[in-house]
């Protein structure tokens, strides 16, 4: 039973993570945290949005966990948080090989191609 529980919770933490993934303004947020800690106006800087708006993305991001708020002084700066990251990568390994053999059988079509185009040519070229 607590088996199903802690699985019921990691996927209910791996939803919320997804959910706040799916927005772009987010993922540039956390790109720019990835550099280092920011504020909310350093955050906000390179997006044309008001202060609330970038709050609430931040507020989404702190509720999944994907970030930290510190409090100095007046400031909260926001750090990034790898562990939910790293479920989400976890999560995705698990159909690496899917996207191992796709990419194979792709570079085998697209050298089969090349070839075809090259057999070609030498035959035009004789």
């Amino acid at each position: 039973m607590a088996a199903t529980a802690t699985a019921e919770l990691d996927d209910a933490r791996l939803d919320e993570t997804f959910a706040a993934l799916a927005n772009s303004t987010r993922r540039a947020i956390l790109a720019r945290l990835a550099e280092g800690e920011a504020t909310v106006n350093d955050l906000a800087a390179p997006f044309d949005m008001t202060l609330p708006a970038i709050s609430k993305h931040i507020k989404v991001l702190d509720q999944a966990g994907l970030i930290t708020r510190g409090r100095r002084a007046q400031y909260r700066p926001c750090t990034i948080r790898a562990a939910p990251l790293a479920q989400v990568a976890g999560w995705a390994e698990q159909y690496r090989h899917i996207w191992d053999d796709r990419l194979d059988r792709m570079d085998d079509y697209v050298r089969h191609l090349q070839e075809t185009n090259d057999n070609e040519r030498d035959i035009t070229n004789e």
